[in-house]
C-alpha cells in the first residue's frame, strides 16, 4: 500500500533521529548555505514569493546519498538568509510520479501557490514515462495534487521534464526541457489561460535551430524571463564537448540572450554563455520577488560528478544550494551578485588599505578562517600574475599576460593532483568571495564572472596567503560570518505555519 505524505514524514523524522549524531559530526557541514538534514539534495525547484515569504523547494532523496526516488524538500524564509524547514511538499505517491517527483517551478495565482513538476515513472524493464503535473496549496505548506496536465507530445522521448511556468503580457506560458526522437536537445513552449489546460506550440529553441549548430542531446531546466529589455533563456544542455576554457564540467548551465516572439514561437539569440565558471553549478532557477528583483539559486553540484567520493557521504548527506543571487543585465552581460540581505551575517570586520604585494606569500593579521566573506579591490596591477590561497590546496590566480582568471583545487578522485577551471578576463578590478567550510563562491568584477565550487580540506594554516609576480596594491575587507545552521530534528508543522 502506498504511504501517505504524513507517514513518509514520520519515516524521515525517525531516520533523522537515528543518524543525527553522525551528520552533526561532519566538519564540512555548512554554516549559512541550504543543505539537506540527511540524504542527497540536487536541483532547486519552485523558487517563489508567496504570502510574504520566500519559498525554495529542492530535489531530495532523504534515504540515501545517491540519486534515487526524489521528493520535494521545502525551505521558507522572510529574508533570503534565515530559513526554516517545512514539511515535504511532494512525495512520489501516485501512479504518475511513483518513481520520483522531478524538477519544476511555482507561480502564485488567486492567492494560491501552484507547483508544476515532472512525474517520473519506470516500468519493470526500465522504460521511462514522464508527465507534467500540477499541485496546489492555499497555505504554502500542504499541497493537493491535481495529476498530469501534459503528456509527452509526438516527436519527443520521455526525457521531457522540468516545467518552468511564467506570465507574460497577461498570458501563462510554460517551457519544458526536451529531447527529440532524433536525440537533439530542445526547449518547447506551451500556453494556458487557467494553469490547468495547456496548448502545445512546438520548439522555442534547440540544437540545430535559430542558427545554432549541434548543441547537445538534451536540454534540462529551462527558464525564460525578460530583464532590462532583454529576453533571456537559461538552459542546461547535456552532451557538449569541452572547448578551450568552456564546457569542462560533465554538464553545463548557461544562457542565450535575444528576442522572443511568442506569437511566432521563435527566439533570435546570440551565443551561449556559461553562468558559472567553477566546478559545481547546475540547474539554476529564477524568480521575481516583491521588490521586483530577478533572483537566482542554483545547485552547487553537478550530475554524475564523483558523488561517491564526496567526504560528506560518510556522514550521510551530500550537496548544497548556492547563495541567492541578484541578476542584472548590463553592457550585454548577465551580472550575478549575492543578495544584499547577506550582509546581516557579517561580524568582526577587518580592513586594510593600499596593501602592497610584490613577491611570494604574504599574509595579513586576522585575514584568515574557514567561514568568511572577503572583498578585494585591485588598486594597481603592475604584475604578470596575482594569486592567493584558500587553505592548503586551493588557489585563485589572475594571469595578466594570458588574461585568465582561474580556480585550482585538489582533485578528490586523485589526491596527488589538482584540477583547474578558468575563464577569459580582460582586466581584474574586484573580487568578492564567500567561504563556507566546504564551499566557495567567487564574484569577479561586480558579478561579471562567478566561480562556485565545493572544496574539502581543513587547513593546518587557515591564513590567506597573497603573492604576485610583480607589484600589486590592494584594498582588503574581511568579515567573519555568523553560523545559522544547527541540526534540527523538528520540521515546521503542517498546521502551525511559520
Amino acid at each position: 500500500m502506498t504511504k501517505t505524505i504524513f507517514e513518509i514524514e514520520e519515516l524521515i523524522t525517525n531516520r533523522i533521529k537515528e543518524i543525527q549524531n553522525i551528520v552533526a559530526d561532519d566538519p564540512y557541514r555548512l554554516h549559512y548555505h541550504l543543505m539537506p538534514q540527511i540524504g542527497l539534495l540536487n536541483d532547486p525547484n519552485g523558487f517563489a514569493y508567496f504570502n510574504g515569504c520566500y519559498h525554495i523547494f529542492y530535489q531530495w532523496n532523504p534515504f540515501e546519498t545517491k540519486h534515487g526516488i526524489k521528493y520535494w524538500g521545502h525551505y521558507i524564509s522572510d529574508d533570503l538568509v534565515h530559513w526554516k524547514e517545512a514539511p515535504i511538499a511532494l512525495a512520489p505517491d501516485q501512479w504518475y510520479d511513483k518513481n520520483g517527483c522531478y524538477s519544476g517551478s511555482a507561480v502564485v495565482h488567486d492567492n494560491k501557490l501552484y507547483l508544476f513538476y515532472t512525474g517520473n515513472v519506470m516500468d519493470d524493464d526500465g522504460n521511462r514515462e514522464s508527465y507534467q503535473c500540477l499541485a496546489v496549496s492555499e497555505d504554502g505548506l500542504e499541497f493537493h495534487k491535481r495529476g498530469p496536465i501534459i503528456h509527452v507530445p509526438e516527436g519527443y522521448t520521455p526525457h521531457f521534464r522540468d516545467p518552468k511556468v511564467f506570465c507574460e503580457a497577461g498570458k501563462w506560458y510554460m517551457v519544458v526541457g526536451a529531447q527529440t526522437t532524433e536525440g537533439k536537445g530542445e526547449v518547447v513552449l506551451y500556453t494556458s489561460t487557467d494553469l490547468d489546460n495547456w496548448t502545445f506550440h512546438g520548439p522555442l529553441a534547440g540544437s540545430g535551430r535559430n542558427g545554432l549548430g549541434d548543441f547537445g542531446y538534451m536540454w534540462e531546466c529551462p527558464d525564460v524571463f525578460r530583464l532590462d529589455g532583454q529576453d533571456i533563456l537559461i538552459i542546461c544542455p547535456q552532451g557538449l564537448e569541452p572547448r578551450g576554457y568552456e564546457f569542462n564540467n560533465i554538464f553545463h548551465s548557461g544562457y542565450f540572450s535575444g528576442k522572443v516572439d511568442y506569437e511566432q514561437v521563435t527566439f533570435e539569440h546570440g551565443r551561449f554563455t556559461e553562468l558559472d565558471r567553477g566546478f559545481d553549478f547546475y540547474a539554476p532557477q529564477t524568480m521575481i520577488d516583491d521588490r521586483g528583483r530577478r533572483l537566482m539559486v542554483g545547485w552547487m553540484g553537478n550530475a554524475e560528478e564523483g558523488e561517491s567520493i564526496h567526504p560528506t557521504t560518510r556522514y550521510e548527506w551530500i550537496h548544497t544550494l548556492t547563495l541567492p543571487r541578484h541578476l542584472e543585465w548590463k553592457d550585454g552581460k548577465l551580472l550575478q551578485n549575492p543578495v544584499e540581505e547577506l550582509q546581516c551575517l557579517r561580524e568582526n570586520e577587518i580592513e586594510y588599505m593600499d596593501v602592497p604585494i610584490d613577491g611570494d606569500k604574504i599574509s595579513l593579521p586576522n585575514v584568515q578562517g574557514n567561514v568568511l566573506e572577503l572583498e578585494i579591490t585591485i588598486k594597481e596591477l603592475d604584475a604578470t600574475s596575482f594569486s592567493f590561497t584558500l587553505g592548503e590546496n586551493n588557489e585563485i590566480t589572475y594571469d595578466k599576460l594570458k588574461k585568465t582568471f582561474s580556480l585550482k583545487r585538489l582533485n578528490l578522485a586523485d589526491e596527488n593532483n589538482y584540477e583547474k577551471r578558468s575563464c577569459v578576463l580582460n582586466e581584474l578590478n574586484t573580487i568578492r568571495l564567500f567561504k563556507d567550510t566546504s564551499s566557495v563562491e567567487i564574484f569577479i568584477n561586480n558579478g561579471e564572472e562567478v566561480f562556485s565550487a565545493r572544496i574539502f580540506d581543513y587547513p593546518a594554516d587557515p591564513n590567506i596567503h597573497f603573492s604576485a609576480n610583480g607589484n600589486v596594491s590592494l584594498d582588503i575587507k574581511k568579515w567573519s560570518l555568523k553560523k545559522l545552521n544547527a541540526f534540527n530534528t523538528n520540521h515546521v508543522n503542517h498546521t502551525i505555519g511559520i
